[in-house]
């Protein structure tokens, strides 16, 4: 059986494809560093955060030079800390965040950075952001969770090293 020289080439460029999509599919996946909500951050009653010992007094806890919890609650349609305070770090910091929903699932985006995840309720997400200078990055939530999500924003304040004072973090 002989395959025509066009069948050969058209064979060979199916291949080529496939093989191209299995790669593109394997990056994403693996390659660059997108990862799921595990339970690193462990998990919380959502309707009982108000005896929880960080999620209480959710906002901004030195853990090491340098270094900062930053514990949040979304809840419909707000963060907080977030949406009515700001949440301030100081530049040149390591902050892990630690997220949670009170109600239903939304997204926790932080504009302008690589930071992104989802806010279950009864799970913890963590993740860890450096910030370098000092600037203001956006918040916003990137799971539909109702009628005003449109409105589901908050701000994230880089302070100068000079201007930070411990009085803005949570004791």
């Amino acid at each position: 059986m002989e395959i025509h020289k066009y069948e050969k080439i058209w064979l060979a460029g199916a291949l080529l494809l496939i093989v191209g999509f299995i790669a593109t599919v394997s990056y994403g996946a693996v390659g660059a560093g997108i990862e799921m909500v595990d339970n690193e951050g462990g998990q919380v009653d959502p309707k009982a955060l108000d005896q929880h010992p960080k999620f209480s007094e959710p906002g901004t806890y030195k853990t090491g030079p340098n270094q900062y919890d930053v514990y949040v609650v979304a809840q419909q349609f707000a963060y907080l800390p977030g949406t009515s305070d700001p949440i301030r770090v100081p530049a040149n910091s390591e902050v892990t965040f630690h997220v949670t929903s009170r109600d239903v699932i939304h997204g926790y985006e932080i504009v302008g950075t690589n930071a992104n995840t989802m806010a279950i309720p009864g799970q913890v997400s963590q993740m860890t952001v450096k910030f370098g200078e000092a600037k203001e990055y956006g918040l916003l939530c990137n799971e539909y969770c109702g009628a005003a999500h449109h409105a589901m924003e908050g701000k994230i304040v880089v302070v100068p090293e000079d201007e930070w004072n411990e009085s803005m973090v949570v004791n």
